[in-house]
């Protein structure tokens, strides 16, 4: 191992600054033996002070023939160049080595290489050794890299998923004492054809139920004890008026389409809805917030929901075949309630795309997760919140904000009413109607009658 020591300015005095040829983990524990010897975690650098009993130590723990001066100052040396390293014991990943006065300018896009982790034993960044990573620093990075080893050209376009330690697997829930019944549940809604989130939320409300009234057959519970779970619920769990009637959807199912007890929850008490008027962002607001995403996959996700009005299962969901560039438009398979339609395709989305899909080179889903398959809702939401702060939006904004402004922002332009429930996908204009209570448009000549006290 080849350790290159180069002096440093740092907070007004002269330090050596310490890192090795190729990072390993016996560096990180070898530096744990040299005196005052520190990781700086902002600037991701070891440094120690500049004295002989520093020398001397590095030559006994190092070997003098392995410590390597460089007399220049830190990190001239160095060119100004991202140092890219194979890992001996991680052949699929890669080191990236990031100079302290590189990381102003180039930290936030490192952040943005795709799988990039950092690693606290080597004190680097590990990057999947892919075509893509490649593709991503010549992109972001011309001239800023100095490669240690000859990239093979037949590395795989992405990493195979790894295989989910015990530890990290989702626990299953609790099962119930009469899980059959749950069984049995699933079956019906499977059978109804209804969507996999609404089998297992259908299944998940009923489950803990019946594991509520444990000892006894679900088919002898009573509607009494049915108003006295939602009761419970209420004052415990203060559940919301979605959820209380996601419950209740869930065990009339269970005693109309199961057990054939209909009369039981034939009249069961459903809460009054609450009129809650959408959150909607200006247009100025919007403009930050896809400002604020550096990343090109991550601004064009957030572009595609604004222009299009698309729901997040709906993004997830389109693959490439449906960007139909030459009608400029999208379609959107199986939208909500199973509904297929087509929407808007921006000209400018359109350009952004074709630049993600030259670097990313999706197969399949427009936007694929770190070793392909479908990318994550979590993601996207973790994408906006991550947007959101930074731009300092409405706090209130959820990623399904950008499609109720893209709906107000187009009746504030004229849009007819009509064309916008089609774009949305809304099967009554009832629904889309609530997008005239939100909008801007008129009120600004509205004056309050205060105005015209004289006061």
């Amino acid at each position: 191992m080849k350790i290159r020591i180069a002096p440093i300015r740092y907070e007004h005095a002269t330090f050596m600054s310490i890192r090795p040829d190729v990072p390993s983990p016996e560096f990180a524990a070898a530096m744990a033996r040299i005196p005052r010897a520190y990781y700086r975690v902002e600037r991701k650098i070891w440094l120690a002070p500049k004295d002989k009993l520093v020398w001397r130590a590095l030559q006994e723990v190092f070997g003098s023939e392995n410590l390597m001066v460089e007399h220049v100052p830190y990190p001239a040396a160095l060119n100004d160049k991202l140092r890219i390293s194979r890992l001996e014991k991680e052949p699929d990943w890669l080191s990236l080595y990031l100079p302290e006065e590189m990381v102003p300018e180039y930290l936030e896009t490192v952040k943005n290489i795709h799988g990039r982790q950092w690693d606290l034993v080597l004190k680097v960044w590990k990057i999947p050794y892919t075509q893509l990573t490649r593709r991503f620093l010549e992109k972001y990075f011309p001239g800023k890299i100095e490669w240690t080893f000859a990239f093979d050209q037949g590395r795989p376009d992405r990493l195979s998923e790894p295989l989910q330690s015990p530890e990290k697997r989702k626990a299953e829930p609790p099962i119930a004492r009469y899980e059959a019944a749950v069984i049995a549940l699933e079956q019906v809604i499977m059978l109804k054809r209804y969507s996999w989130r609404t089998v297992k939320a259908y299944k998940n409300c009923f489950r803990q139920f019946i594991r509520y009234y444990d000892d006894i057959k679900p088919s002898l519970i009573t509607r009494q004890q049915i108003d006295a779970y939602i009761f419970h619920l209420i004052k415990a769990r203060n559940i919301s008026e979605s959820h209380q009637n996601q419950i209740l959807s869930a065990i009339k199912m269970f005693y109309a389409e199961v057990v054939d007890q209909e009369e039981k929850v034939r009249h069961l008490i459903r809460p009054k809805r609450a009129e809650k008027l959408p959150h909607v962002m200006s247009e100025q607001e919007v403009t930050r917030l896809l400002k604020a995403c550096i990343n090109l996959k991550h601004r064009c996700i957030l572009m595609l929901i604004y222009s299009a009005g698309l729901r997040l299962g709906e993004l997830l969901n389109i693959r490439i075949r449906d960007i139909q560039i030459d009608q400029r438009r999208i379609f959107v398979y199986a939208g909500k309630g199973k509904k297929d339609r087509y929407t808007l395709l921006s000209d400018k989305v359109l350009q952004m795309l074709q630049e993600y899909i030259s670097l990313y080179q999706p197969l399949d889903w427009l936007f694929e997760g770190d070793t392909g398959g479908q990318y994550s809702a979590s993601s996207v939401q973790k994408i906006f919140t991550m947007a959101k702060l930074k731009s300092k939006v409405n706090p209130y904004a959820t990623v399904h904000t950008l499609r109720h402004s893209f709906a107000t922002h187009l009746l504030e332009k004229g849009v007819d009413l009509r064309y916008i429930q089609e774009l949305l996908g809304h099967e009554s204009s009832k629904t889309t109607e609530i997008y005239t209570h939100v909008t801007k448009k008129g009120m600004q000549n509205i004056k309050s009658p205060l105005d015209d006290l004289d006061l």
